[in-house]
């Protein structure tokens, strides 16, 4: 079973290799959306400060949901996917593969650059840790949420607004949590139940979206 999680984690890392733009438009489009916000509102640092968690976990799920759509869609058009799920193994195990993939793609990135884009939103030095954590706890259960979603659009065609429509409901809580959790640090508060309540969904996500995605997927 692990190996055959593996070979799907290789298997699919090469084909990103193989299509650099897959990794790179959902990190281009995150720093474009924090780029032009400040146009759109003001440049003061005062006003900036102030919303920045909002603006940064909310262009975190939007480049969550470009890439979603494809999250299984070129394996269903190929042919491998059912090729894939008439394997000996459960379809649990594709679905958790696939899913890592597409976190270390859209969701890892965000972290690592999360630092900078806080710096542009004179967001205070010592929120930036939290809100580094709250993504590291959040951006994963945004992209097992999405699973589910992405499995349910799976073959149809022009799915990508049906499969916005199914998950943003289930992406409000996240969303809620993580910035808040960034806001309060950013005010001297404390954090420790914004990042407890991350981590719950997070593991509420591991525990029930493989399975639903791998259901909807056989459907």
């Amino acid at each position: 079973m692990i190996g055959f999680m593996l070979t799907i984690i290789r298997r699919d890392l090469l084909l990103v290799a193989r299509q650099p733009a897959e990794m790179i438009n959902p990190l281009v489009f995150f720093v474009l959306v924090i780029a032009m916000f400040p146009l759109g509102i003001s440049p003061e640092a005062s006003i900036l400060s102030q919303v920045a968690a909002g603006v940064i976990w909310v262009a975190a799920m939007l480049a969550t949901l470009l890439s979603l759509e494809l999250l299984f869609k070129l394996d269903h058009d190929d042919g491998s996917l059912e090729q894939l799920l008439l394997a000996p193994y459960p379809s649990w195990c594709l679905v958790l593969s696939k899913v890592f993939v597409h976190w270390l793609v859209s969701g890892l990135p965000l972290i690592l650059i999360s630092p900078f884009i806080a710096m542009m939103l004179f967001l205070p030095d010592h929120a930036i840790p939290t809100l580094m954590l709250s993504l590291l706890l959040g951006t994963p259960t945004l992209s097992l949420l999405g699973a589910i979603g992405a499995a349910l659009v799976t073959g149809v065609r022009g799915g990508g607004m049906l499969l916005t429509l199914l998950i943003l409901p289930l992406y409000v809580p996240v969303i809620i949590f993580g910035a808040s959790s960034v806001a309060a640090a950013a005010q001297g508060m404390p954090v420790d139940g914004y990042m407890a309540l991350l981590a719950a969904m997070l593991v509420f996500a591991l525990m029930i979206t493989p399975w639903a995605a791998g259901s909807a997927l056989k459907l």
